[in-house]
Parts: structure tokens; C-alpha cells; sequence
């Protein structure tokens, strides 16, 4: 079971090599093999001591890697998303869209900013922290091993503040073009049918949001305060001057939670819970963010807190109330994989600092965990399971957490850690040696012409 397991594992990662060179690719099995297998602090160096390659090979070849290797962290997510477009149709996949703060110091170090700690902040109080902002594009997608979804990171960006670009001579980019960037590589990826993004409320404006194809469905979070038009009339015979883009204004999301009538209530399934909310629901636009498209908006009564009311919305007018807010909270699974990244598989800990290194190193970590989840899907979870210890105080946990699927890797590498030359071999062949035929001794004649 241990050694089909390590089969199916290296055929996940066996499809990436497209992506690699053939001495990259070596590299590049090493270091997953020991990034996998490290417990404690992740460093390129423990990875070389995890793989039992130390000894053997120089770590500057793995350090270059990252810092100067040809491949790019964008070719290896469109390789696994073809993996995981095998597992989940297209049609069914919901892609989430956020980012995330890691801590990090250091004078040297690329991209490194003073950015606000969403985790640490509340509403009253501003936590403000020196380090990497990632935006991150995941493929949410249901697993046969657990009910719940999992968030498959595919594409990242680091977003670098203004005073850090103009410091350096380089182009700044908010959060929300570096999200339109990914969003449009996802379009190249799938250039036909219906692709479903839900995103927090600081991705829903127009740069985001605006001019994209129809087929592109967004579920997002609107403002209250929002200004909402209906469609416009159709254009009559005769008339003068340009067709009118926007309709008559219509309430705010506010104004219509200030009414006592024209609540409905619905009871849903949301994240793990079943839930009773009272919604309001209409068909409109809202102009500054989505331009002429008709949006269908639900208004959800708030039982408690400052907030009178929560705003969702999707780019789509026909789909229903439930499968609006179902989808939308399909977000969450994003937030789980960040924790899932920092504390178990050291997505933070890099300690990078040229530009390359820096934008390479957390991708290859964040795309490692898609992997590993992956490998899952394709029957390592049924190793995952044989492996998990008995714990009789602990019956009403029966389904898999990426904390298993990680502790059941570890001990397949680890059992089979010697093999990993042989599976470098089989996987990527050392290139043999071009051997000359021996040259036929030059007369005496010649030797006394070529003597100094």
C-alpha cells in the first residue's frame, strides 16, 4: 500500500515536468520530497537534510532554484489545474479569490511592506505588520474523503505598496489589478463555457469586476449604501439623443432592511450549519461596479451587531436566492487553506530575498498543497486513514484533514527516504557522458612540430 501510495504521489508531481527543465526537474523532486517531509521550520536547507541529499549535493543548486531557475510558478498551476480538471468538471468547479498577510522582516528582503493584519484588526483597532501580501486565485473543489471542500491554490501575486515600487523605479499595482491579472489568465485557461468567482468585498469594484466576458459569473459582497438603477427602458421610435445606460434610481440595500414587510425566510446549509436568515431579493444594477449588467441582489437581515443588514450579489440575474448564498460561501475554504499553508507547511518561513526567490518560493509551497491534495483525491486518503492514530476520546472526528493527508506523506517518504535516488533515476535519466573514440598517436615527425 506504502509503495503504490509513493507511485501515485510522483505521478502527481511526474506531471509537471512540462514545466521543468530536466536538471530543474531533479531539483525540483528533491526539494518536494524534503519540503514535505520537514516537521519543524521550512528552509530549503532542512529540505536537503529531510531528503537525505546533504551529504551529497551542494545546497546552492537548490537555492537557485528559486533565484534563478527558467520556470514559472503560472505554467505549474495551469498543469495542475489540468489535473484537477480530471477529478471535477469545469462546470462544477467555484474559483475563490483573496489574499493573505505573512509576516516577515528583513532590509533586504524583496517586497516586503508595512500592510494592516486583517486577522489581528478589528473594527475600533488598526494592527499594522512588516511583510509578503499575497493574492491568491484557488479552484474550491469537493474530495471523495471529506464533506467538506478544499481550496486548491493554482495562481499567486505579490502585491508590493506604492512606497516599495517607487523606492525600487518599479510599476505599482493595487490588490484589485493583481486579482484582474489572475482572473484574465483564468480566462486563457478555459476559453469556453461558465466560470464561477467568489471574492471578499474588497475585490468587488469596477477594476475587478468591469468589462469582463458574461460567461465570467461573480459572487460578491455590495456595499449597503450601494446605488442601485433599474434596466433601462427599451429605446423608443423616434427618439433623440443616445440610448440611456442606467434605469430609474431604485432604494439602497439599506433603505430596503428599514422596511418591516417584504421579508421571506429561508433555511440553508451554510458553512457547516443549518441557518435561518430572513432575505430581500431584487434584480438591478449597480453602475460604479459592474457597469450596464443587471445583477441579481440578495439582502440578508442581521440578528445582531452594528450592521442593519449584508449585501450579496452575482453577476448572473436568473440564479436562485440558495445557490447564490451557498455559493458565495464557498469563500471560506481560501481562509482555512491560508492557515492549512502557514502553520503546516511553511508557506511564511521563506527566507528569501532576490526577486525571483521571493515570488517563486511561496507559490512552489501554496502549488505543493494542491498536490498533496491531489494525491489524496487520487487514493493516498485511504493510506491517510490506515495511518491515522486511534484516539477513543476522540469519536466524532471520521474524516480526513489536509493535517492527515501531510502526516500520511511523511511517513511514505520517510519509509522509502532511500529511494529517492533511484526515483530521480527512473523519473529523469542522468544524461550519460558523449564518449570519443581514442585518438591514433601522432607520428615522431608531428610530436617534434607540436613540442613547445
Amino acid at each position: 500500500m506504502a509503495e503504490e501510495s509513493l507511485h501515485a504521489l510522483m505521478g502527481v508531481w511526474e506531471g509537471l515536468r512540462t514545466a521543468f527543465t530536466a536538471p530543474s526537474f531533479r531539483l525540483f523532486i528533491t526539494l518536494a520530497f524534503g519540503w514535505v517531509s520537514t516537521q519543524g521550520r521550512h528552509a530549503v536547507t532542512q529540505a536537503l537534510v529531510e531528503a537525505g541529499v546533504a551529504a551529497h549535493k551542494h545546497h546552492e543548486a537548490f537555492h537557485r532554484f528559486f533565484s534563478r531557475g527558467t520556470w514559472q510558478p503560472d505554467l505549474l498551476g495551469r498543469l495542475l489545474f489540468g489535473l484537477v480538471v480530471g477529478l471535477v468538471p469545469v462546470g462544477q468547479l467555484v474559483f475563490s479569490l483573496d489574499d493573505t498577510l505573512c509576516p516577515k522582516r528583513g532590509p533586504k528582503v524583496f517586497g516586503i511592506g508595512c500592510h494592516r493584519d486583517a486577522v489581528l484588526s478589528s473594527g475600533r483597532y488598526k494592527v499594522l505588520r512588516f511583510g509578503h501580501v499575497w493574492v491568491v486565485l484557488a479552484a474550491v473543489v469537493h474530495l471523495p474523503f471529506c464533506p467538506r471542500p478544499f481550496a486548491l491554490p493554482l495562481l499567486f501575486r505579490l502585491y508590493r505598496t506604492s512606497k516599495e515600487c517607487r523606492r525600487r523605479g518599479h510599476v505599482y499595482r493595487t490588490k484589485n489589478q493583481l486579482a484582474r491579472q489572475m482572473v484574465e489568465v483564468l480566462l486563457r485557461w478555459v476559453p469556453e463555457g461558465t466560470l464561477r468567482v467568489c471574492m471578499d468585498g474588497a475585490y468587488c469594484n469596477s477594476t475587478v469586476v468591469r468589462g469582463l466576458p458574461e460567461r465570467l459569473v461573480f459572487f460578491g459582497v455590495a456595499r449597503p449604501d450601494a446605488c442601485l438603477t433599474a434596466a433601462p427602458p427599451p429605446r423608443k421610435q423616434g427618439q433623440r439623443g443616445r440610448t440611456p445606460l442606467r434605469g430609474q434610481r431604485l432604494p439602497s440595500p439599506e433603505q430596503m432592511a428599514r422596511r418591516r414587510s417584504d421579508w421571506r425566510t429561508l433555511q440553508l446549509q451554510l458553512y457547516g450549519q443549518r441557518r435561518t436568515l430572513q432575505v430581500q431579493s431584487l434584480v438591478a444594477q449597480w453602475y460604479g461596479t459592474a457597469g450596464a449588467r443587471l445583477l441579481h441582489l440578495v439582502v440578508v437581515r442581521q440578528q445582531g451587531g452594528n450592521r442593519r443588514c449584508r449585501v450579496f450579489f452575482c453577476t448572473q440575474p436568473d440564479v436562485d436566492v440558495a445557490q447564490l448564498l451557498r455559493t458565495y460561501a464557498l469563500r471560506w475554504p481560501l481562509e482555512v487553506t491560508f492557515r492549512d499553508l502557514k502553520q503546516l507547511l511553511g508557506f511564511s518561513q521563506s527566507s528569501a530575498r532576490l526577486r525571483t526567490a521571493v515570488e517563486r518560493t511561496a507559490p512552489f509551497v501554496g502549488l505543493l498543497y494542491t498536490s498533496l491534495l491531489l494525491w489524496a483525491a487520487r487514493g493516498g486518503s485511504s493510506v491517510a486513514q490506515l495511518l491515522m492514530p486511534e484516539r477513543s476520546w476522540y469519536h466524532q472526528k471520521v474524516h480526513l484533514s489536509f493535517a492527515d493527508i501531510l502526516h500520511a506523506a511523511q511517513r511514505v517518504l520517510g519509509q522509502h527516504q532511500s529511494l529517492l535516488p533511484i526515483i530521480l533515476e527512473s523519473l529523469c535519466p542522468t544524461p550519460k557522458r558523449r564518449e570519443f573514440p581514442p585518438q591514433a598517436p601522432l607520428p615522431s615527425d608531428e610530436l617534434a612540430l607540436a613540442a613547445p
